[in-house]
């Protein structure tokens, strides 16, 4: 069974497929063969602008959360013998303070149908049953289409697409370590969150983005990229504007 075939899903990659097409022949004049990597861009700025009032909420669940920290420390101190207590307490911590241990996930979640879209549109040969043109569209010579993982282990080799991966994955690594540099969380006593190995763990999170693209269609890599430096401009202007507690 193929699922994409289902009417409600069809009906929405080739709603998806015809905004993308449409805008992508809009920028051909100024982009040339490029036009639909410049579409990818400007619906990945375009959906960033929209989650802002999304971002702004997500810095100030963090201040709360480090202006929390203390408190859920004492909760863990005092009830540690009885998990059900504790359990209990914390969430209602959360609830006088009209907030969530979960505050700040929405702008992953409300991303993930966008990069499957993406990922869909450019992996598909036909879209609710016409063919997919998109899949003829590149970046620097190479495919659009294309993963660099499919690319080195099933071919064709494309040295545009290989080299187009690494500068992307380059940019993403970067970004990922002044994130790791500049956002380290602070080390908290008898915390098992501070554990070297917990540690190492969490860095090594800030790299996954970068894991992940070499698997998708180079299009949903192209979205990644920009998301991730977005992202990391965002969270710099909105750690002046909520900055964290000092701790005492």
């Amino acid at each position: 069974m193929d699922i994409y075939a289902f009417p409600p899903i069809a009906a929405i990659l080739d709603a998806a497929y015809g905004a993308l097409t449409a805008l992508s022949a809009a920028l051909e004049p100024l982009a040339g063969s490029a036009a639909s990597a410049a579409a990818v861009i400007l619906v990945t700025l375009l959906i960033r602008a929209l989650l802002i009032p999304v971002g702004v909420s997500q810095a100030k669940a963090e201040r709360t959360r480090a202006r929390l920290a203390p408190k859920l420390r004492e909760l863990q101190k005092r009830h540690k013998k009885n998990p059900e207590r504790l359990q209990r307490e914390t969430m209602q911590l959360y609830k006088d303070e009209n907030t969530s241990p979960f505050a700040g996930c929405l702008p992953v979640l409300l991303q993930a149908p966008v990069v499957g879209i993406l990922y869909t549109l450019f992996l598909r040969t036909d879209i609710a049953g016409h063919a997919n043109e998109l899949l003829a569209h590149d970046l620097f010579g190479a495919s659009l289409g294309t993963s660099l993982v499919h690319m080195l282990f099933a071919g064709p080799f494309s040295l545009p697409t290989l080299l187009v991966y690494l500068a992307l994955i380059a940019i993403m690594i970067v970004v990922a370590e002044v994130t790791r540099r500049v956002f380290r969380p602070a080390p908290v006593d008898d915390s098992p969150l501070s554990s070297p190995g917990m540690l190492r763990m969490m860095s090594a999170m800030h790299y996954l983005t970068a894991v992940f693209a070499v698997f998708v269609p180079l299009a949903a890599a192209l979205y990644l990229t920009v998301t991730v430096a977005w992202t990391l401009v965002q969270r710099v202007v909105l750690r002046r504007r909520y900055p964290l507690p000092v701790p005492v």
